[in-house]
Parts: C-alpha cells; sequence; structure tokens
C-alpha cells in the first residue's frame, strides 16, 4: 500500500513562482496529499495569500523570518503523514514523480528518496540535470551528480546515492524526526548534506528514482552572494566536515582536506572572496566544543561507522562525471573502494 505524503513548500517572497509550483503539484499529486505552505515571514502576508488562493492548500505563517531550515522543520513537526516531501518554491513537479518515489518506502530500511531533478521549466528544450542526488567526496566537498550534464543513460538508473537535496527530497518523517531534523544553526546551505550524513548513521538507505522528475528554475535561487552569505556558506561547509565523519576516516581525510581548503582559499582569492570564506571556517573552528558533543551522540547508532559504506566518495570526482554520464555504472554506497588516491 502508498503510504501517504505531505508536501512542505518554504517560501519568504517569491509569490510568482509560488504559484507556478502549486499549480503543477495540485495538478499532479496523488488525491490523499496534504500541501502545506510555510509563509516565512513573507512582506505583506504575500505567500499566505498566494497559497491561499488554491483551494484544499494549507498554510503555516511564521512570526518571524527564520530561514530555511526552520521554516522547513516547522513543515515537518506539523506534517500528518508519514512521508514527507520538501519542495523549493521554484520547482515544478511532473506526472507520476510522488507515485515513482513513494513506491521505495515500502522498504522499510530506505529514508529517503532522491527525484530526477531537471534544470530549468518543461518544454525548455533537451534537459540538463541540476541533481540526480547528492555525492561527498572524503576531503570535503558536496556535490550534486550530474549537476549541469545533459540527461544521458547513466543518470536513467536508480540506486543508492549518499545524500538527497532538500530542494525535492522525499523524506520518511519519523526518521528525520529521530536524528534530530534540520540544523536550524546551519540557516540554509549544507543542511540536507548534514542530514544525510545523520541518517546514515542511524543506519538507514538513501535512494535515487530517476522515474521521480522535478524541473527547477535554478536562475530564480540565485542572485549574486552577499558577504554574508558567503561566510555562512564557508562555515556550514566546514562544520559538516568536522561533525560528520567518522573517526577514522576524518583522520585519513585530512591532509585532503588541507588540499581542499587551500584550494578553495585560491579561488576565493582571485574572486575577490577571501575575507568572508576565511571567516566562516575560523567561526566552524570555534565551535569545536559543540562538534565534538554532536560527535559523541552520533557514536549512539555507530561506534565503527564507515563513511565509504554510505558513499562516501575517495576520489574526486571531476574526472569521472562523464563516463558516468553516457552509461558506465556508478557504485553503489557498500561497493565503494576503502581507499583510493583522489585527484583534485
Amino acid at each position: 500500500m502508498r503510504p501517504s505524503l505531505t508536501i512542505v513548500i518554504p517560501s519568504h517572497n517569491r509569490a510568482d513562482l509560488l504559484r507556478r509550483c502549486l499549480a503543477s503539484v495540485l495538478q499532479h499529486a496523488p488525491l490523499d496529499t496534504e500541501i502545506l505552505v510555510v509563509d516565512d515571514a513573507s512582506p505583506n502576508h504575500s505567500v499566505s495569500q498566494t497559497a491561499n488562493a488554491f483551494a484544499g492548500v494549507h498554510v503555516l505563517r511564521l512570526a518571524r523570518r527564520c530561514g530555511f531550515c526552520a521554516a522547513v522543520n516547522a513543515g515537518i513537526y506539523a506534517a500528518r503523514h508519514p512521508i514527507v516531501e520538501l519542495l523549493n518554491d521554484d520547482t515544478e513537479v511532473s506526472a507520476g514523480w510522488a507515485e515513482a518515489a513513494l513506491a521505495h518506502f515500502a522498504d522499510s530500511r530506505i529514508a529517503a528518496v532522491a527525484p530526477l531533478v531537471l534544470r530549468g521549466a518543461p518544454g525548455m528544450g533537451p534537459p540538463l540535470i541540476d541533481s540526480a542526488g547528492d555525492r561527498y567526496f572524503l576531503g570535503g566537498i558536496a556535490g550534486k551528480r550530474g549537476h549541469g550534464q545533459p540527461l544521458a543513460a547513466g543518470y536513467l538508473q536508480g540506486g543508492e546515492v549518499f545524500g538527497v537535496s532538500a530542494s525535492s527530497a522525499f523524506y520518511r518523517r519519523q526518521a528525520l524526526l529521530d536524528v534530530g531534523a534540520f540544523p536550524e544553526e546551519f540557516g540554509a546551505y549544507f543542511e540536507d548534506v548534514d542530514v544525510s550524513f545523520r541518517l546514515h548513521w542511524a543506519g538507514h538507505r538513501l535512494v535515487y528514482e530517476p522515474a521521480s522528475r522535478v524541473w527547477h528554475r535554478v536562475s530564480a535561487s540565485h542572485g549574486r552572494p552577499t558577504r554574508r552569505l558567503l561566510e555562512q556558506q564557508s562555515r556550514n561547509e566546514e562544520r559538516v566536515f568536522w561533525r560528520n565523519l567518522p573517526n577514522g576516516d576524518l583522520l585519513r581525510a585530512l591532509p585532503w582536506h588541507a588540499v581542499v581548503l587551500a584550494a578553495k582559499a585560491y579561488r576565493r582569492w582571485q574572486a575577490g572572496e577571501l575575507v568572508p570564506f576565511l571567516l566562516g571556517r575560523l567561526r566552524a573552528w570555534g565551535e569545536m566544543p559543540h562538534i565534538r558533543r554532536h560527535r559523541r551522540w552520533l557514536r549512539q547508532w555507530h561506534t565503527d561507522a564507515n563513511a565509504m559504506a554510505w558513499g562516501v566518495e575517495p576520489r574526486f570526482w571531476g574526472q569521472r562525471e562523464c563516463a558516468e554520464a553516457h552509461g558506465e555504472p556508478w557504485p553503489s554506497p557498500q561497493h565503494v573502494p576503502s581507499a583510493s588516491r583522489a585527484t583534485l
């Protein structure tokens, strides 16, 4: 029997995009789906007014702007159904997207499903991939599988992945609650990578389903980043590395992490963005007492965890992406080799 679904759509101030998103959801969602828009304190209640114009859509308005993580957590706590999908307000769904993903939850080991996310809008020409699940390099780099590539045979095969993107992922609600939901101190950026790690620590599996398709108007999500945003991104990326890698993997990762930091610092210096990059890293390092407590909490599930079994990649994927896109099999998490030389 297919489990019931709650769709949580956080939104702050993009009523035009939200309108398109809701229209597609109402057209294609299963009949018993709960649709919940979380209004993250939009000016003039614009998000609430837009959502209330659609019959059957529920609205939860926050009294003050809290950011992505707090908004989606409010929706997750309020959800009535056992499966929750998070949808960005700049996405549109396609026919059968929910049914294809929900079928995986018949397996109690699966806690999250990543749909195939395509860039742009339906009918805009040959599709490019935004994400086909998330990936993580041992040295501390998170990325989207297939990002920016044409939709080719390699990404039409489902399977286990390291992580799922919170722009459109399906989650088992209780599994999310058990691992602490989304980290509200992150605000936004890399929060879904942190959640994916915690789901692995708790013994769950995460999968990618290409028959579940979501369109993402990527350009609508990005403006020129401010110094504050760059610092936040840098801080969260560093937090993820230190919070989540098992002890043995963390020791092996440190030399590569030093290389990653040096390479990123050089690129930020070239772009005139070195100061917020460095401030973000320093602020993350200043949280080490809290990070150590978090790591002890994670060990309630595992004392001998192995990140390679979760799909964390010991080699950087830059030279592998094209092969995967053209149909060469990509390793499932349990078959990723335990040691390999990375190339950056």
